[in-house]
């Protein structure tokens, strides 16, 4: 029997809301996608720490439309289930969400093979967010969701709800019932319910998103409660070990390995600098499981996230060396891109090619990064504290309103970008654009020339919580553009020192702008993300 380390977080970057389901061997976790298309990402393990990409439920254009989703909105919480032969994928469209009232949506979509095809969304309902299902040993089916509460003196959590729904007829039977109203730590989310050894078991969320984030149980003897609380409860928060290398510890899931033995996955951020900011967004950890006096608690004895964790592998997959830093290089010479970028809302359509210019990526000008419904812009998340993108754009512009570049972004409030275009006398110049919540500085002022039709490779270098832009005529001999840029701007922890709330991170990628209409576009021969 051989032990594996396993590294935490897991899935890095911006990878919140995880949900674990092991079949037979084979374990998959999902997770939020938010305002990103194409929606949810499916990742497969069969040792636990090693995750490949797999799927990407949410891609069919005509079934999941994301035009005009606020910044952070879109994709919430998938859960993934299995039952007799057949996947279920339960998530939340959010079309707003920033008030006393949040207008959520909760779909259904099934499939035979975890890589599709997948059928089109059945409509549940819409009175609360991060729905799940749950299939219990008498062969009946629960869907689970907070539900919003609203009005004066109420909080817009207002607790955890069952409804059973029917598998045959893919339709919700009767109404709606309150199993769980929460404990003190209050913002009661994310339900997973589980059956063991007599017990019903209620994961849920609590805390709130940010630092004061938990795990929390209940169980009862009967599916609709009443739910006693776990008596050491929450099982999982870094509320009382602030300087931690994991924070914000919350929306876990439950996990039985094929030898009994149990852990969960849960969500997590990594602070940076004097700030304690989390630049590259909520991540997925693993946790192992032990249970005592029927209840469940982390293994090793805390209520603290391990960073490392060591696991015994025999029936659980090789466990090999690690692979060396990642790469993800896109030349562009195929039918399709990397499962690995993406766009923001929608997919792009008629706005890319392939084929105009072999080997290249044309991207023809749209909407600004500011829009909430046509971007030309494919990105790569960002995953590493330490990395750099890369690319080179052949690009003519005629009018300064027409641009297209090297792009570091969070949302369409905060982003810097690097691009190609020409000043109000018609020279080609590079400039750069800083929007951070909205406001903008033009560090470049009217920019810097460059050789008419000439090639240009860009570059964003990452160093934790500054980045900086460079630029080549050659590919080879970069020189740098421009100031450092504050990369903790983009991340949610920001938002929130000024009251707003967001959930995603940081991306970085190319994209094409044309406010003139005229569609003018830019050719990318290749996008590289790389680890170091």
């Amino acid at each position: 029997m051989g032990k594996l380390q396993i590294q935490n977080p897991i899935l890095s970057g911006f990878h919140p809301d995880p949900c674990i389901l092991r079949v037979g061997e084979d374990y998959y976790i999902a997770t939020s996608t938010f305002e990103w298309f194409p929606g949810v990402r499916i990742f497969h393990s069969k040792n636990l720490r090693d995750w490949e990409l797999i799927a990407t439920p949410l891609e069919e254009e005509g079934d999941f439309d994301l035009s005009g989703i606020p910044a952070s909105g879109g994709v919430w919480a998938p859960d993934l289930s299995w039952r007799e032969g057949s996947f279920y994928l339960v998530y939340t469209v959010t079309r707003s969400y920033d008030g006393i009232f949040k207008d959520c949506a909760n779909y259904l979509v099934t499939a035979r093979d975890i890589q599709g095809p997948w059928s089109r969304p059945s409509l549940l309902h819409g009175i609360g967010f991060d729905p799940s299902l749950f299939h219990d040993e008498d062969g009946r089916t629960w869907l689970l969701s907070m539900q919003q509460d609203f009005g004066y003196g109420r909080s817009e959590f207002g607790g955890i709800v069952l409804q059973e729904y029917d598998r045959g007829s893919r339709r919700l039977l009767g109404d709606p019932r309150l199993i769980f109203p929460g404990t003190e730590l209050g913002t009661t989310e994310g339900p997973r319910l589980y059956r063991r050894e007599g017990y019903y078991y209620l994961l849920t969320a609590e805390g709130g998103t940010e630092y004061t984030h938990a795990v929390t149980v209940a169980r009862s003897r009967r599916l609709e409660g009443p739910y006693e609380i776990h008596p050491h409860n929450p099982i999982l928060t870094t509320v009382d070990a602030p300087q931690g290398p994991l924070q914000k510890c919350g929306h876990g899931c439950l996990v039985e390995s094929s030898r009994g033995t149990w852990y969960m996955a849960h969500l997590c951020g990594r602070p940076v600098g004097m700030q304690r900011m989390c630049i590259l967004g909520r991540e997925t950890a693993l946790q192992r499981i032990c249970w005592e006096e029927g209840w469940p608690y982390l293994a090793h004895g805390t209520h603290w996230p391990l960073e490392q964790l060591e696991i015994e592998t025999e029936g659980e997959g090789s466990y090999g060396e690690r692979p060396g830093p990642y790469v993800l290089r896109e030349e562009f010479d195929g039918v399709s891109f990397s499962r690995h970028l993406q766009t923001l809302r929608v997919p792009l359509g008629e706005r890319a090619s392939l084929k105009a210019r072999p080997g290249w990526l044309r991207l023809y000008g749209a909407e600004s990064p500011q829009s909430n419904f046509c971007q030309s812009l494919l990105a790569h998340r960002q995953q590493h504290f330490y990395c750099q993108a890369t690319t080179k754009l052949e690009f003519a512009a005629s009018d300064p309103r027409q641009m297209a570049g090297l792009i570091y972004y969070y949302d369409n409030y905060s982003y810097f970008y690097l691009f190609a275009t020409v000043n109000r006398q018609g020279q080609p110049v590079l400039n750069l654009l800083s929007l951070v919540m909205g406001r903008a500085t033009w560090p470049l002022g009217d920019g810097i020339q460059r050789e008419p039709g000439q090639a240009v490779w860009l570059k964003l270098k990452c160093r934790k919580e500054t980045a900086q832009f460079l630029f080549s005529a050659d590919g080879e001999r970069y020189q740098e553009i421009g100031p450092k840029v504050d990369a903790v701007v983009l991340s949610d922890d920001y938002f929130y020192k000024f009251g707003q709330y967001r959930f995603t991170g940081a991306f970085i990628g190319i994209c094409c702008q044309d406010l003139t209409g005229r569609k003018n576009h830019g050719d990318f021969d290749f996008f590289e993300y790389k680890e170091g």
